[in-house]
């Protein structure tokens, strides 16, 4: 069962040396459910990977990756061709700023994504700054693995920001807001978050794959981002 918040203290809010794969992923939405974003990367031995996107209503999903980004001396800023991005801990456990600056693939069509993601060249900038609301909570773990393998996950809301060309600056102010850091020595890492399910759901999506053949194919709730659910299970 998921622990309360005093079973984690402020130092597991930065890196684990001894964890050669480690992932941080911060999401966002309006409530009503009209606009969500996602803001992640991943440690995996020398290399990062970097995921983000803009998803809503009745616009392109504005979708970025970068699966092979070099590790920097300082692992929170993801610096590769055409990208900048950084999650920066200004508070233990209470506060992050999200940043990116960077080129997003525009996809009409959301399932485009999960192959091979081309759409027009958007310029798009994230400044947003994550706050804690309540304390966080162990992420419960998968069979055969303890919690701590999995990390945690705590609610927050989100102020900032989001700069796209030729549109006008979308305001974010206290908007519900969720994050996640999971950490492990398994040569297998882990597969993408477990989130609630969802069945026929028309929300707006941002689907994501990545390098380990593993999928993440999120649809927006009024209560934040879902897993769709998939009826063959993969691609």
């Amino acid at each position: 069962m998921p622990a309360d918040e005093h079973q984690l203290d402020d130092q597991h809010d930065g890196r684990h040396v001894g964890a050669p794969i480690e992932e941080w992923v911060f999401a966002a939405w309006t409530p009503d459910a009209r606009l969500g974003l996602i803001s992640g990367h991943r440690i995996v031995g020398r290399t990062a990977w970097y995921w983000s996107s803009l998803a809503r209503r009745d616009r392109p999903l504005l979708h970025v990756t970068d699966f092979d980004v070099p590790v920097r001396a300082d692992p929170f800023i993801v610096k590769g061709e055409a990208l900048w991005a950084e999650h920066h801990c200004d508070d233990e456990m209470q506060q992050w700023s999200i940043g990116n600056e960077t080129y997003a693939s525009a996809i009409d069509d959301p399932d485009e994504a999960l192959g091979l993601a081309y759409g027009n060249p958007t310029p798009i900038a994230f400044d947003l700054e994550w706050y804690a609301t309540a304390g966080a909570t162990l992420i419960e773990p998968a069979p055969g693995r303890t919690s701590i393998d999995e990390g945690y996950e705590q609610v927050g809301v989100v102020h900032g920001s989001i700069e796209i060309l030729g549109e006008p600056r979308v305001e974010l102010v206290e908007v519900p807001a969720h994050r996640w850091h999971r950490w492990t020595a398994e040569p297998t890492g882990f597969g993408p978050l477990v989130l609630p399910e969802v069945t026929a759901h028309t929300g707006v999506r941002s689907p994501f794959v990545f390098p380990d053949g593993t999928i993440s194919d999120l649809v927006l709730t009024p209560v934040g981002w879902a897993q769709r659910a998939r009826r063959h299970g993969t691609l």
